[in-house]
């Protein structure tokens, strides 16, 4: 997906080529990503700022962790039509997010942003967070990354 494309165009797009396919589960995982986006567009032009390609980014995973727990919850009720339902739709909107960085991708981003931001304590675990979410939106679950972090600067 090109970068000079606009997502919500380029989602808009795609969702024409699967209603001409008939393809149900896609177009409504589609309808369901237009309509966030346009919400945070909305939201964001009430506050007179812009969405970035970052704030994009962080809605789709937003979006994709809500039904990685509603996926867990269906599994566990054994509900498989509503189970497959979500992960047809995480892997949809998943398409639209960059690759995720793995564990030791991840070590490695919060060792250079604790050296690039001089975190020397627990005090200056936001800055290095807010480093990590600024140079790689989408690419890592910082709740995990804030746990990484969190053990370095400790240790």
């Amino acid at each position: 997906m090109a970068e000079t494309i606009a997502l919500r165009d380029s989602v808009s797009a795609q969702m024409k080529a699967a209603m001409k396919a008939g393809d149900k589960t896609r177009v409504g995982a589609l309808r369901l990503v237009i309509a966030a986006l346009k919400d945070r567009e909305i939201e964001a032009r009430g506050s007179g700022k812009i969405v970035s390609r970052a704030d994009e980014l962080a809605l789709l995973t937003k979006m994709v962790k809500s039904r990685q727990e509603s996926l867990a919850i269906y599994q566990q009720a054994k509900r498989k039509d509503l189970a497959d339902q979500e992960s047809a739709e995480i892997a949809i909107i998943s398409e639209y997010l960059p690759k995720q960085l793995d564990e030791a991708q991840v070590t490695a981003a919060a060792k250079a942003a604790i050296a690039e931001t001089g975190a020397a304590s627990l005090r200056d675990m936001g800055k290095v967070v807010s480093a990590l979410k600024e140079r790689y939106p989408g690419q890592m679950d910082f709740a995990k990354a804030s746990a990484i972090v969190k053990a370095l600067l400790t240790a």
